[in-house]
């Protein structure tokens, strides 16, 4: 605690210049992340298939999916650019202090009297400019599913089910947001210098939560969850959770399809009692075989205990961030940078401390990929040692193949932003021996992701398939 102490007090000096020490970080990420990107834009400006996969991927769908990768990226610089401007633009002109300000007129006008004070103002302040990001976002979000993935035919979901989305989303965000925003400032406004103790602890307990309600009550708010019908599939799933003594309570598939055409599987639950869901486009393209390697690749997550592993890296880094923020919530050079005057609003201070804190996010985003990487190459090996060498292989090709995913990246890029190793890479450490053609002369559907690049599930909701 003195430590802390004296940290603060060297950091909260007049005139320290944190505008431009956090306006210097976010250039200097945007021109990294930049830099990386333009790296794997020219890996996807090639034509030459890696010799891996030679035979396993004719060179029309190798065309393709450079094709959709460019394409992927271009939005990405787009995007990025937009929202780097957009940051400068809030930094450069105080939009923190003068929404701020405004948002503090909307609640002493309309909210009711027992409302007012600081947690009041603040959540009005958070939901607002949460509001004001989802619609400034609007255009980008539809074109990125209406044009960019309209055109390689992976966007299956209507306009009515995007807005639809888009308005449970928003209702959920407030739904849960209010009072755990309020809780979030009540816990640092009453258990004082000692409040990350106790926030820590309030985020595990949120976590824990979201880990039961979200796979009962979210998810059935966006799509129709059946059983797995009898059959083959699931008397082979149901043996071999049985095998790993996985405490299996359900199988369940899910009609991904209705949004996209990417497949994915996840499983969540409590520890004495969980659920395997398999997206109906996994299904749909695969043999019941290679769904079972996949599946068999995901328990041995849950056999090594890699999903526990994750929960208490995360948890060591929320620590580190609350205790952290110990040292800049009364940090007045930093408010005083920012337009704020004598006043030292906690919300704002974790925002303003976040900005700050950033930098730290890439080497740790850096560090959980080196980790990550290596969980799922042992992951594979569990696989593998199950006797699903062949059929894990296959079924990652595959849907390479069907999701016109990227066959190559740049190791520099790859580092920075996958969790999961190349194709090229665990099919290496698979011991894939190339010795028939996938595609060739077949039809090839090209409408799904690969397991490697799926749609990734929120760690508090389950484990990634």
């Amino acid at each position: 605690m003195d430590l802390i102490r004296r940290l603060a007090g060297w950091l909260d000096r007049p005139g320290f210049p944190w505008k431009s020490l956090i306006v210097t970080f976010s250039l200097g990420d945007y021109f990294l992340e930049n830099w990386l990107a333009y790296r794997q834009y020219k890996v996807l400006q090639g034509t030459r298939r890696p010799k891996q996969l030679e035979n396993e991927v004719d060179q029309e769908t190798h065309d393709k999916s450079q094709a959709y990768g460019r394409a992927k990226a271009k939005y990405g610089f787009v995007s990025g650019l937009i929202s780097q401007v957009k940051s400068l633009a809030v930094l450069r002109f105080d939009v923190y202090p003068k929404f701020w300000a405004l948002a503090g007129v909307v609640a002493t006008r309309y909210l009711p009297a027992r409302f007012q004070g600081e947690i009041a103002h603040s959540l009005v302040f958070v939901f607002a400019s949460s509001f004001i990001e989802t619609l400034l976002s609007l255009p980008l979000s539809y074109y990125y599913h209406f044009v960019l993935e309209e055109k390689f035919g992976f966007n299956k979901q209507t306009l009515s089910l995007w807005v639809t989305d888009l308005l449970k989303g928003q209702a959920l965000t407030v739904a849960f947001g209010v009072p755990l925003g309020w809780a979030f400032l009540r816990i640092i406004q009453k258990t004082g210098d000692s409040f990350f103790y106790y926030l820590w602890l309030f985020a595990l307990g949120v976590q824990l939560f979201a880990i039961t309600i979200y796979p009962i009550f979210i998810v059935p708010m966006f799509n129709k969850l059946t059983p797995l019908p009898a059959g083959p599939l699931k008397e082979r799933v149901e043996a071999l959770a049985a095998r790993l003594e996985f405490p299996l309570g359900e199988l369940q598939v899910i009609d991904g399809s209705k949004r996209s055409a990417h497949s994915n599987a996840y499983f969540a639950g409590l520890p004495w009692k969980k659920k395997i869901v398999i997206y109906d486009t996994l299904l749909e393209k695969s043999e019941d075989k290679e769904v079972e390697a996949v599946l068999a690749h995901e328990l041995g997550h849950w056999k090594m205990g890699h999903t526990s592993r994750l929960l208490l890296i995360s948890q060591f880094h929320l620590f580190f961030m609350f205790a952290m923020f110990r040292v800049f919530i009364n940090n007045n050079s930093l408010y005083q940078s920012f337009g704020f005057g004598q006043e030292r609003p906690i919300m704002i201070g974790f925002i303003l401390f976040n900005e700050v804190f950033g930098p730290t996010d890439a080497l740790v985003k850096l560090m959980m990929n080196v980790f990550t990487r290596k969980m799922e190459f042992e992951a594979d090996k569990f696989g593998k040692d199950l006797g699903y060498s062949s059929e894990l292989a296959s079924s990652l090709i595959k849907l390479q193949i069907q999701n016109l995913s990227s066959m190559d990246a740049d190791w520099m890029y790859s580092s920075y932003h996958y969790s999961h190793p190349i194709l090229t890479e665990r099919l290496k450490a698979l011991g894939w021996s190339s010795e028939r053609k996938v595609s060739g002369s077949k039809k090839v559907d090209t409408e799904k992701e690969s397991y490697a690049d799926a749609v990734e599930v929120d760690e508090a909701s389950g484990r990634e398939l």
